[in-house]
């Protein structure tokens, strides 16, 4: 079964292929107007010139008392050194030959000239033919009739003949010209429709790339909570002595399971880019300071040093980050069965900065502390991620370093609206 992705990399192709499709119909539509039009034009500037010959030489055709032709008058108005009329008589019942140009500019061959001269002769008006010169060339014929000695019939037909190599060399250039520019036209419609059709199709991806990972978030991070509320729930169901232990255990799993889902939703929403920020100026060292107290710290002792910072954001997200970063340093941010010894500072620039006397982070490990799934023992590994993003978010930063209490220090630079001096608030307290 074909994948989704593989579907709309599909669709890429179909409208690909449509755009060249439709783009190579316009293009050799217009291409064969250009060619007929041309051959049109040349052919009736030909057929004009041929006529304009046989026009001129039909007032000059007369007859002699006995009936017969006379070109006299005719030879003597021809001055070009290949006069281009042939004249045929009709007076033996068919068209033959009654002059014929010594040097004549193209050599006809007699049978088309006498065709030619019948077929004007029975239609009464100039007909055009088109034929091979002795030599193979293409030429093209214009017979013209021409009254006979009673004036009721026609004694004949004057044949006017031009070589049409030259011209049909130039149009086919032309044509093959236009066809290979077609060619290339359609080639760079077709890459033009391929990337208009990929940067189309791109949001669909990446809405897909970003539900599979939202799966894959939820399918991992809530795999061994849920294995666990199920161990949990057995237990208060089969063993009355364990009840109440389990019970508890099960009411902190499952408040851990409702903070796992509202992380995965904050940061699919995050990376979707449909929640929108809602801006507004705030003080980040009380957002701080009430973190803290609203935190459940246990036996663990957190330090607070603030300076009055006003920033613009989103209070809900920053105060997502600023718990995130507190409860990473509260659960990793201590020895084994030590307390944690935490120091949260906020200074007027919009820094906020979370130090803990814990193991530290190895360099090895910071470039991909903030991806998604990594995480320590008793982690969902969404914390610092979603942090990470709510900095991003706010055109900010989210750093890890060293603490020069041995541990681990993660800063937040926000940018800061306004400096506010000591007198706007500001402290120091300690929380456990």
């Amino acid at each position: 079964m074909m994948t989704a992705a593989a579907r709309i990399r599909r669709l890429r192709w179909r409208l690909t292929a449509l755009f060249a499709t439709t783009s190579a119909v316009g293009l050799i539509g217009l291409a064969a107007f250009a060619i007929r039009s041309d051959d049109n034009a040349w052919s009736r500037q030909l057929n004009d010139a041929l006529n304009l010959q046989t026009s001129r030489a039909i007032p000059l055709m007369n007859f002699d008392d006995n009936g017969r032709l006379a070109v006299q008058d005719l030879l003597d108005d021809l001055e070009a050194e290949c006069p281009p009329v042939t004249v045929l008589s009709t007076t033996a019942g068919r068209p033959t030959i009654a002059y014929a140009p010594g040097k004549p500019c193209v050599r006809a061959r007699t049978y088309d000239l006498e065709a030619a001269a019948a077929r004007a002769v029975e239609e009464g008006s100039a007909i055009v033919a088109d034929a091979r010169s002795e030599d193979g060339h293409r030429i093209r014929l214009l017979a013209e009739p021409y009254d006979g000695p009673d004036g009721h019939s026609y004694g004949g037909a004057l044949v006017a003949a031009a070589d049409t190599t030259a011209d049909r060399a130039e149009h086919r250039s032309l044509a093959l010209l236009l066809v290979a520019g077609c060619g290339v036209l359609v080639a760079l419609s077709a890459g033009a429709g391929h990337l208009l059709s990929g940067r189309a199709i791109r949001p669909a991806l990446t809405a897909l790339h970003q539900q599979e990972r939202f799966l894959a978030d939820a399918a991992h991070d809530l795999r061994t909570p849920t294995a666990s509320l199920r161990s949990l729930a057995e237990t208060a169901l089969y063993g009355d002595a364990h009840r109440t232990a389990a019970l508890e255990r099960t009411v902190r799993l499952a408040t851990r399971m409702g903070d796992l889902i509202d992380g995965l939703l904050t940061r699919a929403r995050l990376m979707a880019g449909v929640g929108v920020l809602a801006r507004q100026p705030m003080r980040i060292d009380q957002l701080a300071e009430t973190v803290v107290e609203d935190t459940d710290t246990g036996e663990h002792q957190v330090t607070v040093h603030t300076e009055p910072a006003v920033v613009v954001g989103d209070p809900d997200l920053l105060r997502r980050a600023v718990a995130n970063l507190l409860g990473n340093a509260l659960v990793h941010g201590h020895a084994p069965a030590r307390p944690a010894e935490i120091e949260l500072t906020v200074t007027a620039d919009g820094t906020v900065t979370v130090d803990d006397a814990g193991p530290g982070v190895p360099d090895t490990l910071a470039d991909s502390l903030f991806q998604r799934f990594h995480s320590g023992s008793g982690s969902t590994g969404l914390g610092l991620s979603i942090a990470s993003w709510i900095a991003h978010a706010h055109d900010g930063s989210l750093d890890v370093g060293t603490s020069p209490r041995g541990g681990a220090r993660f800063t937040l630079r926000l940018s800061p609206r306004t400096k506010q001096g000591p007198a706007s608030g500001g402290g120091s307290l300690q929380h456990k």
